[in-house]
C-alpha cells in the first residue's frame, strides 16, 4: 500500500509541474509577441527595484493597511509553504516528516510556520471583509466585477483552505505532537479530536495532508488563469521596467528615421523602400504591436485597483480605468495566444483587436498623462505606456484626433504655438 501512495504521489506531482511548465511556456510564448525592446542598461539599478519593490513591498506599505496585511499574507505564504520541500521527500520515498531530525531547529520552524498560518488566515479574512462586507470603491468599480471578482475571492478561499489544513495537518499527527516542539498553536486543536479513535485521527491527518499538497498544486496551476502571476511575474517586471525619468516618452524609431531623412541634404526623398522592407506602423492598435514589458506589464496586473483610485480622469467620472487597460491587454493577449494554439502556431486574423474592441478612444482620449497610475502601482506597471502607443496610432496611422488636439497641431504647425495667433503677436501684452 505504501508503494501505491509513493506511486500515487509522483504521478500527481509530475503531472502538477507538468501542467505548469506547459503553461508557463504559453506564458512566454504570448510574451514573446511583443516587438523586442532594450532592458539591459543600469543593472544595479534594475536589482535595486527588484529587491526594493517585489521583494521588499516599498510601495504596498504607501498604504499602511493594506500592504501590512499584504505582507503577512506574502511573506507567510511563502514561508509556509517551504515545507511543501518536506512533503514531496516523505511523499516520493514514504518517509514521515523527514526532517524532524534537526531536532529543536526543526521546531523553531514549524512552531514559525503555524504562526504565520494564524496571521495569514486573520489577514486574508481581512481582505475578503474590505472586499465584500465593508466594499471598498476600488474593489466595487464597474471594472472588476464578473470573473475578476470572482477570482480574488477564489484565491482568498484557497489560501483559508490551505492554511486550515496545515494547522488540522499538525494537529492530527499524533509522533508530531508527542515531539511536543514546533506544535504552539496545533496543541490548542489537538482536543478537538479527543473523542475519535486513533485510527479516525490518523486518517483525518492523511486526508489533510493529501488535501494540502493537492491545494498547492491546484494553485500553482491557477496562477496562470489568475490575476495572482503577480506572485511569479512582479520580479520580472520591476527588474524590465522602464527606467527614464516618468515623464520622459520614447521616440517612435520610425519616426526618428523620417526626421532625419528630411534633415539629409544628400537623400533622396523620392527613393523607394527595399523590397523586403516591412511596412511601417505607427503606434498600436492591437497587442502584437505593444512591446513585450508592456505584455509582461499586462500579465503581472493584480487588478488592486490603486492606479485607477489615483486616477484624475477617472475620479472625474471619465470612462479611463488604468486597472482596466492593463485587464483588457491582458485579455486581448490570452485570446490571440488561444487563436495561435488553435490554429497550430499561426496567428489567424480575427478581425478584431485591442483598439475598438477592447479599449476605446474615448478611454484612451480622456488620460491626461499624468502618470499617477505609473507612480501608484505597486510593482511598477506602465498603463500609461499603452495609451500613449494607442494615442499614436489613432493619430499618425487613422487621423483620429480629438479637435481640440488638431486644432492644436494646426497652430504648432502654422503658428509655432498651440495659440491660434500670429508670431508676431505673442508679446503684444506687454503692452497693455
Amino acid at each position: 500500500m505504501m508503494y501505491i501512495d509513493n506511486i500515487l504521489f509522483a504521478i500527481l506531482l509530475t503531472a502538477g509541474i507538468g501542467f505548469f511548465a506547459r503553461n508557463v511556456k504559453r506564458l512566454t510564448r504570448n510574451i514573446q509577441l511583443g516587438h523586442d525592446v532594450n532592458r539591459s542598461d543600469n543593472p544595479s539599478a534594475r536589482w535595486k527595484n527588484m529587491a526594493m519593490i517585489a521583494l521588499g513591498q516599498s510601495k504596498m506599505v504607501k498604504r499602511p493597511v493594506a500592504g501590512l496585511l499584504h505582507i503577512i499574507v506574502y511573506a507567510g505564504f511563502i514561508i509556509i509553504n517551504l515545507e511543501v520541500l518536506e512533503i514531496i521527500i516523505d511523499g516520493l520515498f514514504g518517509t514521515h516528516r523527514i526532517f524532524s531530525f534537526l531536532g529543536g531547529f526543526y521546531g523553531f520552524l514549524i512552531g514559525s510556520f503555524e504562526v504565520l498560518a494564524v496571521l495569514v488566515l486573520v489577514a486574508v479574512i481581512i481582505f475578503w471583509m474590505r472586499r465584500n462586507v465593508i466594499r471598498l470603491k476600488r474593489f466595487a468599480n464597474p471594472d472588476l466585477t464578473g470573473a475578476p471578482k470572482r477570482d480574488a475571492d477564489t484565491i482568498l478561499y484557497f489560501e483559508m483552505v490551505l492554511m486550515s489544513l496545515f494547522l488540522i495537518m499538525n494537529a492530527t499527527d499524533l509522533h508530531f505532537q508527542m515531539l511536543n516542539s514546533g506544535n504552539v498553536i496545533s496543541q490548542y486543536l489537538t482536543p478537538l479530536f479527543h473523542n475519535a479513535d486513533i485510527a479516525m485521527v490518523e486518517a483525518i491527518e492523511r486526508t489533510a495532508w493529501w488535501l494540502h499538497i493537492v491545494g498547492i498544486l491546484i494553485f500553482l496551476n491557477y496562477l496562470y488563469y489568475s490575476k495572482h502571476l503577480h506572485i511569479l511575474l512582479a520580479f520580472p517586471n520591476t527588474y524590465f521596467a522602464d527606467l527614464n525619468a516618468k515623464g520622459k516618452f520614447d521616440n517612435l524609431e520610425s519616426v526618428t528615421k523620417e526626421v532625419k531623412l528630411m534633415m539629409d541634404p544628400n537623400a533622396d526623398p523620392f527613393a523607394a523602400p527595399p523590397a523586403d522592407a516591412a511596412p511601417v506602423k505607427f503606434g498600436a492598435s492591437d497587442v502584437q504591436d505593444l512591446n513585450w514589458v508592456q505584455l509582461l506589464n499586462a500579465y503581472t496586473c493584480t487588478e488592486c485597483g490603486r492606479c485607477t483610485s489615483s486616477c484624475p480622469a477617472n475620479q472625474t467620472g471619465k470612462k479611463l480605468s488604468p486597472r482596466k487597460i492593463m485587464m483588457d491587454t491582458r485579455d486581448r493577449l490570452e485570446e490571440v495566444g488561444r487563436n495561435i494554439d488553435a490554429n497550430k502556431g499561426v496567428f489567424v486574423p480575427d478581425n478584431k483587436s485591442l483598439l475598438n474592441d477592447y479599449i476605446t478612444p474615448e478611454e484612451l482620449w480622456a488620460c491626461t498623462s499624468c502618470n499617477a497610475c505609473v507612480e501608484e502601482c505597486p510593482v511598477n506597471i506602465s498603463p500609461l505606456s499603452i495609451i500613449m502607443d494607442m494615442r499614436r496610432y489613432l493619430v499618425m496611422e487613422q487621423s483620429a484626433a480629438p479637435q481640440s488636439l488638431n486644432a492644436m497641431m494646426t497652430n504648432i504647425e502654422n503658428n509655432g504655438a498651440p495659440w491660434q495667433y500670429n508670431q508676431q503677436d505673442r508679446l503684444n501684452w506687454k503692452n497693455e
